[in-house]
């Protein structure tokens, strides 16, 4: 059954650290969290630098290292709608949330800061609470939402998958770069859409042992996977069908993955169906070659992305075209990535 809030946060307060929750780790040279292209940074590793969205070191296995002089946190900017959204207005209030709770200054990474700017921008104080993996004892951090991905959205209800990455200045001005995937639900309201909840994704420890598809999508830096999902991968909990369809995927385009397992619904949104994502047998990707899929203009990446999976084994497979085949679907919930599902 799915986690209620209290479950969550009694997890996250137990584990004690960041590192365990969300990835966390350290970088000696923050990449700029923006690009020219306005795509934030990709987890893999920086050889990925052909690519327009640019790579920022990921591995959730890195140690902190120690450096000289102080390092300056990377510019970001808040969540901005695109071309071809649904209803943005229900992601913007979810980007909102998490961007409050994740940026401070001055010391405010504890518990009653971030319950103040959540208030401050409009939330229930305790939605801070379930956030905490987002939380620390760094004077400053600063977030940049990666993607904003509906987990599916009803007419009175929404899941938004917000897909972050996070900069934390120690004291001694050492910046350490980490990230998370929390999955936002928000209900019907007048005058906007309401938060009631927010699960942040709980990957899992690092496998002893991970399989070669594995270990070749971890390495390839054409595949772009953020925090949780990197992490996912590296707790073994993904299936080699959909890793090695990945891999495959990314020696025809640069691929920006949006979520793996942890992190999604689980049960497919509006029904009592356990989704494959949290059987590790599903992926939902939101931009090919840098291009976000949402865009209409970019429906022809979709399109291929799709055909592609439907290739190499995917038997249920959604984006924002309806093509023709048993094996696709589109509908309200998919404008904004292509879902690549597999039943082995």
């Amino acid at each position: 059954m799915e986690p209620t809030r209290r479950q969550v946060l009694s997890a996250i307060l137990a584990s004690g650290a960041l590192a365990a929750c969300s990835g966390q780790t350290t970088s000696s040279s923050p990449a700029a969290a923006t690009t020219a292209a306005g795509a934030p940074p990709s987890s893999a590793p920086a050889a990925a630098t052909t690519s327009a969205t640019a790579s920022a070191s990921a591995s959730a296995t890195t140690q902190p290292t120690s450096t000289t002089g102080a390092e300056a946190l990377p510019s970001t900017r808040g969540w901005i709608a695109r071309r071809g959204e649904v209803q943005p207005s229900i992601k913007a209030r979810a980007t909102a949330l998490v961007e409050a709770v994740g940026r401070w200054t001055d010391g405010g990474g504890d518990l009653a800061s971030a319950r103040a700017r959540a208030t401050a921008a409009g939330f229930a104080p305790g939605l801070a609470d379930l956030l905490a993996p987002l939380l620390g004892p760094e004077p400053a951090a600063v977030v940049q939402v990666r993607d904003a991905q509906y987990g599916g959205i009803l007419t009175s209800s929404a899941s938004v998958l917000v897909v972050v990455d996070q900069w934390r200045a120690a004291t001694s001005g050492h910046v350490t770069a980490g990230g998370l995937t929390v999955d936002v639900r928000l209900v019907a309201a007048t005058p906007r859409w309401r938060v009631v909840d927010a699960l942040p994704a709980t990957p899992g420890a690092v496998s002893g042992s991970i399989t070669r598809a594995a270990t070749a999508a971890l390495a390839d830096p054409r595949l772009h996977l953020p925090y949780s999902a990197r992490s996912d991968v590296t707790a073994g909990r993904i299936h080699d069908s959909v890793l090695a369809m990945l891999t495959a995927l990314a020696r025809e385009h640069v691929v920006d993955v949006s979520v793996l397992r942890s992190g999604h619904p689980l049960h497919v949104f509006g029904t009592s169906r356990t989704s494959d994502h949290i059987r590790g047998q599903a992926v939902d990707v939101w931009a090919l070659d840098a291009q976000p899929l949402v865009v209409p203009d970019n429906h022809a990446l979709a399109t291929r992305g799709m055909a592609f999976a439907v290739a190499h084994g995917a038997y249920n497979v959604g984006g924002p075209v309806q093509l023709s085949g048993r094996q696709y679907f589109s509908d309200r919930t998919h404008q904004d990535h292509i879902h690549l599902g597999f039943n082995h």
